[in-house]
């Protein structure tokens, strides 16, 4: 069934007549059902048989109602009770990556890059509200007047979050930030010309051979979809923890440990938040330590993870640029409360860092891997940075698309001896600058 199909009867001229009839009869289906059993049933035979009980309360309403009207409004009810209500449809449609959702009235997506609104509406902010409530309260966590925002996930990975009002005057808002069934790899990307292979052979190269990469970008670049990629390459016979403020990570890996971070309770107390976790995490003999999103005092914990010998780490930071990251990485060390001098925070970063990947997204809505820079040391009291490819732009078709080329930039990486260490071989040309 097509996404607006459901909304069918809501768009036409009885859309209040639809939104109460619905209301009713899910009130008197909760009314008739044992949930305490719903864990026993399979799923397929379940939802047969709570159509066949939906059906059985249309008929005593005695509304006439076409075949299809009937199916959808069904199909409604069976969204209401399982699923996010009205814009469960949406979660089934792969090319979506966001629900952004404005007020219960006001529904965007975005598809293909672009933001569309949706004509799909909640009946109202309470009936948005018991949606909010359905998603947090299934790991764990809450939303109320005295927590009015929280970070959450859907079962398959989806980043959710959520701030009702005070916070949030026009009503409560719920973004979601979707990920696929199945997860995107390398070759994808490479197809979606985020990259070239060039690079992805460079990329791959990095994580074998245990460098610590940080990949950074602004909202929506695609961090955490390539942070999942280049985990790939982590060797199977690894023991890899993750930390996360809200899990959304998908290792394919068999000896994965996953941490996430928890808010504080109703009482203000029982917060743990990122930074214990990597403290933690050190005691749990970890080959690698990947950082879902390093956004506070975290950063100290983890470059100084990264310069006692676990090397191969890997984190997402948000930043307009990849010089801006180590910016914003030094502020975070002050933000763990550390009374270090300036220098010594950029010694411990370049020592720490070897490389760092820069994502853009494009006016056009692709996403573009825009700098692959290595950290090379000191100079005074700079952090050395060189270019190793870099995306120039052209400008735009006419076609309103990005025009521009992927470039490496003619400097061999300094990292290339560890490669040769490692028993990695790339052709020599890879870092020649070729002519536009």
């Amino acid at each position: 069934m097509a996404i607006g199909d459901a909304a069918e009867l809501t768009r036409a001229s009885k859309p209040d007549v639809y939104h109460s009839l619905k209301a009713k009869i899910h009130r008197k289906l909760i009314e008739r059902l044992d949930f305490t059993s719903f864990d026993l049933i399979e799923k397929d035979i379940l939802s047969r048989e709570i159509s066949r009980i939906v059906e059985t309360l249309i008929e005593d309403e005695k509304i006439p109602l076409s075949a299809k009207e009937k199916d959808n409004l069904i199909v409604d009810i069976l969204h209401e009770t399982f699923g996010l209500g009205p814009i469960e449809p949406l979660l089934y449609d792969p090319d979506i990556s966001d629900i952004l959702v404005n007020r219960y009235n006001q529904i965007y997506i975005e598809k293909f890059g672009k933001l569309q609104k949706v004509d799909l509406s909640f009946r109202d902010d309470n009936h948005l509200l018991q949606i909010i409530d359905r998603i947090v309260s299934k790991i764990g966590r809450r939303v109320d007047e005295s927590s009015p925002y929280v970070d959450a996930r859907l079962p398959d990975g989806s980043r959710v979050n959520a701030i009702i009002p005070p916070l949030a005057l026009d009503g409560p808002v719920l973004s979601i930030r979707r990920f696929g069934v199945d997860p995107l790899k390398m070759l994808d990307i490479i197809a979606f010309g985020t990259l070239t292979q060039n690079m992805a052979k460079v990329l791959e190269g990095c994580v074998k051979c245990r460098l610590n990469i940080l990949i950074s970008g602004g909202t929506g670049t695609g961090k955490t979809t390539l942070l999942n990629i280049l985990s790939e390459f982590v060797p199977n016979t690894e023991r890899i923890i993750t930390i996360e403020d809200s899990a959304e990570l998908q290792l394919k890996q068999e000896h994965v440990v996953r941490l996430e971070t928890r808010p504080p309770n109703i009482e203000g107390k029982g917060e743990v938040t990122q930074r214990d976790l990597v403290r933690n995490t050190l005691r749990m003999r970890p080959d690698r330590i990947i950082v879902g999103e390093v956004r506070g005092g975290e950063a100290l914990d983890m470059l100084q993870a990264m310069n006692t010998g676990h090397d191969g780490s890997l984190s997402t930071i948000h930043a307009n640029t990849a010089r801006d990251a180590l910016a914003r990485l030094e502020t975070m060390v002050l933000m763990a409360g550390m009374d270090l001098p300036e220098r010594a925070i950029k010694e411990q970063i370049a020592s720490a860092l070897n490389v760092v990947v820069h994502l853009s997204r494009m006016s056009d809505g692709t996403r573009k891997i825009v700098q692959i820079s290595e950290i090379t040391g000191m100079e005074g009291s700079t952090i050395v940075m060189q270019d190793i490819f870099r995306y120039e732009r052209r400008g735009i078709g006419p076609d309103g698309r990005v025009i521009g080329e992927f470039q490496p930039t003619g400097v061999r990486p300094w990292f290339m001896e560890k490669f040769k260490v490692s028993g990695i071989e790339l052709p020599p040309h890879i870092f020649e600058r070729t002519q536009p």
